[in-house]
C-alpha cells in the first residue's frame, strides 16, 4: 500500500501539469469527453441488464411478439454501444499524443537545458537510457494511466449502478438452502464482495514480484539496445581490431540478462494466469450456483435468474479490478518509477548548476576571459586545475600544452558552462560568442548542409557561403553533396570531419574559437594550412588551441603550459611570440 501511494503521488506529478499547461482546455474536453462515453457505456450496460429479463422471460413463455420486439430494441443498444466504444477509442487516442507530445518537448526541454542532459553523465545518475524514457516510457506512462483511470471510475460507477440491481434482486430471489428461505439482505452482493476480495488478495500475493521484474526488464532491454548501437557506430574501429568474438561475448552477456529476467516474469507470470483465469471461469458459473436453488424452488423466472447472473457479474467484474488489472498495473507502476528516476536526475543537475560552491560563468566588464580564485575539480572532489589572475586578452591567440590529463579539455569545458565542479569565477566579455571545436566533431544526422550550418538553421547561411567554407577547407568534393542525407560522423573519417569543422568556424565567426586538438587527425602541412585559413578569413577571432606539436607555436603569440602542483596542475606562461 505504501508503494501505491508513492505511485499515485507520483502520478499526479507528473500527470497533473498537462492539464494545467497551454493545451489544457483541449486536455480537460477530451479527458471529459472520454469519461463521459465511458458513463454512458455503463448505462446501456444497465439496460442491456434490464433486457436479460424480458428476453430470457419472453423465451420461456414462447412469445413471439416480445422476442421479436427484444431483438430490434438490442439491436438500436448494440449500434449506440458500438458507436460510442469507436469514438471512445478515438478521442482515447487523440488525448494519448496530445499528452505525450506535451510530455515528450516538456522531458526532452529539461534534459538538453543548460547541458543537463552532460551534467547528468558526470554525476553518474541512475537515470540510465534517457532515449528509452523519452520514447517508450512516457508513451507507456500516457497509455496507461488513461486506460487504468477509466477502467477504474468505470468500475466504480458500475459497481454503484448494479449494487442498487443486485440488491434489489436479492430480496426478490432470496437464498433458497434445504427447502427454506434465508433472509439475508443483498446476500448477493455480500458474494460478490467477499468472492472478489479473497481473489484480489491471492493475486497480490502471486503478483507482486512482477513489479520488480518488469523495472528490470525494461532497463535490460535498454542496455542491450544501447550496446547494439554503439557497436553499429564503432562498427569500424571494431573490425581493425577483429573485435567481432568479443563484442558478440559481450552482446550476449547482455542478452542473457535479458532473457534470464524474462524466465523469471514467465514463471511469475504463469502463476498468476494460472490464478486468474481458474478464478474468471469459477465467476461465470458461481452466480447460478447462487440463485439456482431458488429458480428451481420457482422463486424466480429464467429472466430473473439470467438478469442476476448478469448483475451479479457486472459487480463481480466491478470489484475484481485489480485482479484483471494487475499485470498492466505492475508495468505502469515499473515505467512511473523510471520516469520519476528521470525527473529527480533532471533536478539534480538543475540544482547542481546553481549550487553555490561551483564554477560560475558571469559577464565581465573588460574585454577578456577572467579567471579569478578558480579551482577545477574532478567529478569526486579531487583537485585538477587552479588558477587565479589569468586572462584570455582579446585578438591574442593562445596555446595550451601539458601532459596529457592535466585537465586542459576541462578547464575548456569550464569556460563553455558545462563543467561545474569546483569553485571560482569565470567572467565572459558580455554578447561575446564562443565556440568549442573538439577533437570529434558533432554532425546531426541529415543533409550536409543542415550538418555543418549547426548549431544555426541552415538558412542561416546560404548554400554559396556553406560551399565556399567547404572548398576552402579542402574538401571541394562535398560541394555537390550538400543537399545529401546521411550520418556524417559515420561516412567521413576524422580527418574529414575535423576540416568541416573548421568549416562551421568559419561560418559562424565567433568571438573567441577554442580547439581541442581539433586538426590533430591532419598531417602537419594540412593543419597548419587551415590555421592560416582562420587567421585569414577570422581576423578578429580571438583563437586559443589544445595542442601537442611544436609546429602549432607558430600560429599562436601565447604558450600556456599546465604545470604539476602539490595539489593538481597551476597554469604557467611559456614565452610570447609574434604571429
Amino acid at each position: 500500500m505504501n508503494n501505491m501511494r508513492s505511485t499515485l503521488a507520483t502520478v499526479w506529478r507528473i500527470a497533473v501539469p498537462y492539464f494545467r499547461s497551454e493545451d489544457k482546455w483541449m486536455a480537460r474536453g477530451l479527458l471529459a469527453a472520454v469519461i463521459a462515453i465511458e458513463l454512458m457505456v455503463v448505462g446501456l450496460n444497465v439496460l442491456f441488464n434490464r433486457w436479460n429479463n424480458v428476453f430470457y422471460n419472453a423465451l420461456q413463455e414462447r412469445n413471439l411478439d416480445v422476442f421479436t420486439y427484444q431483438l430490434g430494441y438490442f439491436s438500436v443498444l448494440a449500434a449506440i454501444w458500438i458507436a460510442l466504444k469507436v469514438y471512445q477509442l478515438y478521442l482515447n487516442q487523440w488525448l494519448q499524443i496530445r499528452w505525450r507530445r506535451w510530455l515528450t518537448e516538456r522531458y526532452l526541454g529539461g534534459w538538453l537545458a543548460h547541458g543537463n542532459h552532460y551534467r547528468m553523465q558526470l554525476q553518474g545518475d541512475a537515470a540510465d537510457n534517457p532515449d528509452q524514457r523519452i520514447a517508450e516510457d512516457t508513451q507507456l506512462f500516457v497509455d496507461r494511466t488513461l486506460s487504468l483511470g477509466v477502467g477504474l471510475l468505470s468500475s466504480v460507477v458500475t459497481l454503484a449502478s448494479f449494487v442498487v440491481i443486485l440488491w434489489g434482486l436479492s430480496d426478490a430471489a432470496p437464498l433458497h438452502l434445504f427447502g427454506q428461505d434465508i433472509a439475508i439482505p443483498g446476500y448477493l452482493v455480500w458474494a460478490a464482495l467477499i468472492y472478489a476480495v479473497i481473489g484480489t488478495v491471492l493475486t497480490h500475493l502471486i503478483g507482486a514480484p512482477l513489479m520488480g521484474l518488469n523495472f528490470k526488464q525494461q532497463q535490460y532491454e535498454a542496455d542491450f539496445r544501447f550496446n547494439l548501437v554503439r557497436a553499429r557506430e564503432n562498427a569500424e574501429q571494431i573490425a581493425l581490431l577483429h573485435g567481432e568474438n568479443v563484442e558478440r561475448l559481450r552482446l550476449s552477456t547482455r542478452f542473457s540478462r535479458v532473457a534470464g529476467n524474462w524466465l523469471a516474469i514467465m514463471s511469475r507470470t504463469k502463476k498468476l494466469t494460472a490464478f486468474t483465469a481458474s478464478y474468471a471461469q469459477a465467476a461465470v458459473i458461481f452466480p447460478y450456483i447462487m440463485v439456482a436453488p431458488a429458480y428451481f424452488a420457482r422463486k424466480m423466472e429464467l429472466g430473473g435468474m439470467m438478469q442476476t447472473a448478469s448483475a451479479f457479474g457486472s459487480v463481480q467484474d466491478a470489484l475484481s479490478f485489480f485482479i484483471t488489472a494487475y499485470r498492466t498495473l505492475a508495468e505502469w507502476q515499473a515505467g512511473v518509477a523510471r520516469l520519476d528516476g528521470f525527473e529527480q536526475a533532471i533536478t539534480g543537475a538543475e540544482a547542481l548548476n546553481s549550487t553555490a560552491d561551483i564554477v560560475h560563468v558571469a559577464p565581465a566588464d573588460n574585454g577578456a576571459i577572467d579567471l579569478n580564485e578558480l579551482a577545477i575539480n574532478l567529478p569526486n572532489g579531487a583537485p585538477l586545475i587552479a588558477a587565479d589572475g589569468f586572462q584570455f586578452r582579446s585578438g591574442e591567440s593562445t596555446l595550451f600544452t601539458g601532459p596529457s590529463g592535466a585537465g586542459k579539455s576541462t578547464l575548456f569545458r569550464a569556460i563553455a558552462g558545462i563543467w561545474p565542479f569546483g569553485r571560482g569565477r569565470i567572467a565572459i566579455p558580455a554578447q561575446a560568442t564562443l565556440m568549442m571545436l573538439p577533437q570529434r566533431p558533432y554532425f546531426p544526422v541529415g543533409t550536409l548542409q543542415d550538418a555543418i550550418a549547426y548549431p544555426a538553421e541552415t538558412t542561416a547561411f546560404t548554400p554559396e557561403r556553406i560551399a565556399d567554407a567547404i572548398t576552402a577547407v579542402g574538401l571541394p568534393a562535398l560541394v555537390s553533396r550538400l543537399d545529401e542525407e546521411a550520418h556524417w560522423n559515420r561516412m567521413l573519417s576524422l580527418g574529414e570531419q575535423q576540416r568541416l569543422g573548421v568549416a562551421r568556424a568559419l561560418l559562424h565567426a565567433p568571438q573567441y574559437l577554442f580547439l581541442d586538438e581539433a586538426t590533430a587527425s591532419l598531417d602537419e602541412p594540412s593543419e597548419a594550412k587551415l590555421y592560416q585559413l582562420i587567421a585569414e578569413r577570422l581576423p578578429a577571432t580571438t583563437l586559443i588551441s589544445i595542442g601537442h606539436r611544436s609546429t602549432l607555436q607558430a600560429f599562436h603569440q601565447r604558450n600556456v603550459t599546465l604545470s604539476k602542483a602539490a595539489a593538481g596542475y597551476t597554469l604557467a606562461e611559456g614565452v610570447a611570440k609574434p604571429v
